[in-house]
């Protein structure tokens, strides 16, 4: 499937592997690449001396095309866009907060911008800083999200309209039959993450992708808006999160419920009972744990396959 996704990106099919948070080493992205499609190392839960090394373990691993993700928020963002440059890393993914900062730097340098959004008013605000393409994430998606609760389903079409540069449908898709439905909402390709997060090639806790497999319909919550907005399986800790609300509990208790390094206790070290579990609704339809290559290409078989069947309804 060739589109301007693929020519932009350089890549054989429209699928990019989620940049998450203790789940996304080089690995898993350089595995995804290998397949066809783009992986991305998360930047989010490295120091930058452990992203540098993620990097270059990439890029022996794969000639082919792979990104970073890169939070916007990130305490040390101006040592690791150095890196980033220092790297020569050619594609970045930017999320949470303002890309008018760093784009133009990059741009610069020759590197592909992509950004997420969730609403077409940030969709617009990142055309208008020169990224190529964004992210449309609608709220079913793991981990940080929006505060506007829109649905993949909503959103995607919205950001299309508002928008002359490719888009790309986050939130809600696991396999090939959300990958056509999004595509015929006008997106040109997909970003998974919970798919991808339960993959052998996953640097996530066995602990973690097993929760995951049990996942039910209904076991993840947004939550946190006043912080963060962060989708959880509801566990212990996201029951004292709960129970916080529930008895008028102010910001700064549930900054200290939080604490530090929540997420990696749950994701990265295993604790299912105490630690920040981020994953996305759709883990409910997750019930294996395939390696990446297996992911891309079933993905993007069915996906082909739902596209055939539905031209010959018409």
């Amino acid at each position: 499937m060739k589109n301007r996704l693929t020519t932009l990106l350089g890549i054989e099919f429209p699928i990019i592997q989620g940049g998450m948070i203790w789940c996304s080493g080089w690995r898993l992205a350089s595995a995804v690449s290998n397949a066809g499609g783009l992986g991305l190392i998360g930047a989010g839960s490295m120091y930058p001396d452990v992203l540098r090394e993620h990097i270059r373990k990439c890029k022996v691993a794969t000639g082919r095309p792979f990104g970073v993700n890169i939070p916007l928020l990130y305490p040390q963002m101006d040592e690791i866009l150095q890196i980033l440059l220092d790297e020569k890393v050619e594609i970045v993914f930017s999320s949470a907060g303002n890309p008018a900062k760093y784009t133009p730097t990059l741009k610069e340098r020759g590197v592909t911008v992509i950004h997420v959004v969730s609403s077409s008013k940030f969709a617009r605000k990142a055309m208008e800083a020169g990224c190529d393409a964004v992210v449309a994430e609608g709220f079913e998606a793991g981990g940080h999200n929006g505060r506007e609760e829109t649905t993949t389903l909503c959103l995607v079409p919205e950001v299309v309209d508002s928008v002359d540069i490719p888009v790309i449908a986050a939130g809600g898709v696991a396999d090939g039959r959300g990958m056509a439905a999004v595509l015929a909402l006008g997106a040109e390709g997909v970003q998974m993450g919970s798919r991808f997060a339960a993959t052998q090639e996953s640097s996530a806790h066995e602990n973690f992708k097993q929760r995951i497999l049990t996942t039910g319909e209904g076991d993840t919550q947004l939550t946190l808006k006043e912080i963060v907005p962060v989708r959880l399986i509801k566990n212990e800790f996201y029951s004292r999160v709960q129970h916080l609300y529930d008895n008028g509990g102010h910001v700064n208790q549930l900054k200290e419920l939080l604490g530090r390094g929540r997420a990696k206790l749950g994701m990265f070290s295993g604790d299912m009972i105490e630690g920040e579990l981020e994953i996305g609704q759709v883990a409910s339809r997750i019930r294996n744990l395939p390696y990446a290559s297996d992911v891309v290409h079933s993905v993007m078989s069915e996906c082909n396959e739902v596209i055939e069947k539905l031209r010959k309804r018409s």
